[in-house]
């Protein structure tokens, strides 16, 4: 839990991934968590991933993010609001309110597609102990570009030359 007097929509990334992980979610981590991966000087505050809307990942999903309370992020908070399987069903992309911070849950990714196409080129990273499908370098960089957000179009120059030094790394002197 975050203490009181913290930024409010900072995630605690390591019990949200935990709970993913251990409720055996089917999911590639996308968006400024990826960025960072990559060794990027980006900083976020919050958790995207791309996840399969199959029956069953879905009721992974509403079980692994129920004990964090998730509510519709600039919804008012006595807006009715019922976190299950159901609710996911309904829709494709979720941005949430935690106790844990901010969470988004993306159906698809602009720039790249669904989650089977994120899975396909996905990378395996280490996160906070946790074993972890991470977007590929090339697909974080077509889905930063198709988003068009001026954060996302900023950090671009950034991947583009990790995406060069990972391609022609430097010789060894």
């Amino acid at each position: 839990m975050r203490k009181s007097g913290e930024n409010d929509n900072v995630v605690e990334l390591e019990p949200v991934l935990k709970s993913l992980v251990d409720h055996e979610v089917e999911f590639v981590v996308i968006g400024g968590v990826a960025i960072t991966a990559y060794g990027s000087a980006y900083v976020t505050q919050d958790l995207h991933f791309c996840y399969s809307r199959s029956s069953n990942n879905l009721k992974r999903i509403a079980s692994a993010l129920a004990k964090f309370n998730p509510r519709l992020r600039g919804f008012p908070q006595d807006l009715p609001f019922f976190w299950d399987e159901r609710t996911l069903q309904n829709g494709t992309n979720f941005t949430l309110d935690t106790d844990s911070g901010d969470v988004d849950l993306l159906g698809e990714v602009a720039g790249v597609g669904t989650y089977s196409d994120l899975r396909a080129k996905s990378v395996e990273m280490e996160i906070c102990n946790l074993s972890v499908q991470i977007i590929s370098l090339d697909d974080l960089i077509s889905a930063e570009r198709a988003s068009a957000r001026v954060k996302d179009l900023l950090a671009l120059p950034e991947l583009e030359t990790l995406r060069d030094l990972r391609d022609n790394p430097p010789n060894e002197v």
